[in-house]
């Protein structure tokens, strides 16, 4: 079965596209077609929405559903007239928070990801500077460091340094272990003073090896072998240095994330 699922918002659409992949998930077996219809802000916006999701219903023979974050209730009431299923994202939170709070709402448009504090922008834009500086061993200055991920290279290093930055501001730097690292089995003397503040990443050998492949066709570097042997080395370092460690093969970036800024006691909001 498949099933056609439009986002629609009078802003960006990332709310409601995140919440919406968030509950799709949840069912297995349908073939989910996923369109966001952002900036949806005036009643033609609306008018042209509801007939490109009327128009999809007469060409697949099924409703559409539609996952809703559009605060004005005049344009949502023109997105229902297409007859599709209307999921409001805010619906079951604002009554009761209104009741709670003793106040209505204000109808903000793209108040989530609009630049509404600019101290906590730059303090994303700062973080990923730092990640980009200090990516890949580039920079080994770490005394801003919040956390350094340490791993084989493409475990998953830094893209979880460069979400945590755009994310969460976190300043996080990356270290590669290459072989004469792996060799030694010994912490390298650049990442001693900063213990309290690494955490390693692994992969499982099959998927880095294909990951390296892509990367390096035919080369050592790509070959199951030397990825077992890599990873061998970094597992026992990071059992024999007490570093913390998490396998990224079938987890998400959002959930690697969380469990790294949970396992080093860091509490920061999400932008």
């Amino acid at each position: 079965m498949r099933r056609t699922i439009y986002f629609v918002s009078d802003g960006t659409g990332i709310t409601a596209e995140t919440i919406g992949h968030s509950v799709l998930t949840q069912f297995d077996g349908i073939d989910f077609d996923t369109f966001r219809i952002p900036f949806v802000d005036d009643e033609a916006k609306a008018q042209a929405a509801a007939i490109r999701i009327k128009t999809c219903h007469a060409q697949t023979g099924h409703r559409p559903i539609v996952i809703n974050t559009v605060v004005d209730p005049a344009l949502t009431e023109v997105l229902t007239s297409s007859g599709a299923l209307m999921v409001d994202v805010f619906a079951p939170f604002i009554g009761p928070l209104e009741q709670e709070l003793g106040t209505m709402r204000a109808r903000h448009v793209n108040k989530a990801h609009g630049l509404v504090n600019f101290a906590e922008y730059e303090a994303r834009i700062n973080a990923t500077n730092y990640a980009l500086s200090h990516d890949d061993g580039v920079s080994t200055n770490y005394a801003d460091a919040e956390m350094i991920l340490v791993g084989v290279s493409r475990s998953g290093k830094t893209p979880t340094c460069l979400y945590m930055a755009l994310h969460y501001g976190v300043k996080a730097a990356n270290y590669p272990l290459t072989d004469d690292d792996l060799d030694k089995m010994e912490l390298p003397a650049r990442l001693r003073p900063h213990r309290d503040r690494l955490y390693g990443l692994t992969i499982d050998p099959q998927r880095l090896a294909q990951v390296r492949e892509n990367r390096r066709p035919n080369s050592r570097y790509a070959t199951l072998e030397q990825c077992r042997w890599e990873l061998a080395q970094a597992d026992k370092l990071f059992r024999r240095e007490n570093i913390p460690v998490q396998n990224t093969t079938h987890t998400s970036i959002e959930e690697i994330a969380s469990k790294i800024l949970s396992a080093l006691g860091i509490e920061k909001h999400m932008f």
